[in-house]
């Protein structure tokens, strides 16, 4: 672990979801995805640094932003 991130604080699943407008169980799918990892636990509760869920948050985004081919993804429209 980078000393840069030694004294980062923890917050909780809840608090995680709530920084990132997000419901708790997308931070936990994010985590089931290993696009999140814990940084630490509070008893069987999982904690993270705000800076790793808003970089999971980014790349999240992106993926669904941008297609498999690198360009715009389109979603098909139903009429």
């Amino acid at each position: 672990m980078s000393s840069m991130y030694a004294d980062a604080p923890l917050v909780t699943t809840a608090m995680a979801a709530r920084e990132t407008g997000v419901v708790p169980n997308t931070i936990r799918k994010w985590v089931q995805l290993q696009h999140l990892s814990p940084a630490g636990r509070s008893g069987r509760a999982h904690l993270f640094r705000l800076e790793d869920v808003f970089a999971a948050e980014r790349a999240t985004r992106r993926a669904h932003e941008i297609g498999p081919d690198g360009n715009a993804a389109e979603f098909p429209v139903r009429s």
